[in-house]
Parts: structure tokens; sequence; C-alpha cells
């Protein structure tokens, strides 16, 4: 499988090459996700903008230590105007992306997974 979103060397660099603790890590992200996802709809629905931008400050965390940098970023923008209270017309597109590129790495993860556990 061709990564597109994660970085498999910065997950390496972040368990110190242990397959153990890479798999906690990804297992810990994959239970965080989608409680996050739903949190933000949630927020969003009930335009509670500050605890919207908290809460991607909390997913972009998340991301960034699966090496997804994009993602990150547009969390960071996403957190910044969130909290401000700016730029409201983007926050679907911002959540709509977090949880596309979220299920895609999800996948790209599971398959990593799998590969490493086969070379053990």
């Amino acid at each position: 499988m061709d990564y597109k979103l994660i970085n498999t060397d910065y997950l390496d660099s972040v368990s110190g090459d242990d397959y153990s603790i890479m798999s906690e890590i990804i297992g810990i992200f994959k239970e965080q996700v989608p409680e996050i996802l739903q949190e933000m709809k949630k927020l969003h629905s009930e335009k509670n903008y500050y605890s919207l931008g908290l809460l991607a400050h909390k997913a972009k965390s998340s991301v960034a230590i699966m090496g997804m940098d994009d993602l990150a970023a547009m969390l960071k923008s996403f957190e910044l105007e969130a909290k401000e209270g700016k730029g409201a017309e983007k926050y679907e597109y911002y959540i709509g992306k977090f949880e596309k590129d979220t299920s895609e790495a999800v996948k790209e993860l599971d398959d990593l997974i799998s590969n490493r556990l086969k070379q053990k």
C-alpha cells in the first residue's frame, strides 16, 4: 500500500522502532478519532466555536503523531479561527476533511500494522 497520509518514518521515530509501542499509539489514535469527530459535529451544531477550537487543538496533536502534517496544519488554522469565532463558513469543510483524512489514515495504519506483524 502506498501511504499518502501517514508518515511511517515519523511513526518509527516516535515509537523507537518498537512494534508494540507503535501498535499502542495507533490503537489510541483509532479510539480517539471517532470520539473527536462526533464531538466536533456536536459543537459545530451548537455553534460552540471556542470549544470547537479547543477540540481542533486536541485533534491536531493526535494527527501530528501519525505524521499527518497537512491535516495538522489545517487543524491549526481551524483551531485559531474557531477560538476567535471567525470563518465559521469553513468549519463544516474542516470537519469533513478531518473525517475523510482520518478514515483513510486508519486504513493505512491497519495496513502498516499488518505488514509490520508479518515482518516479526
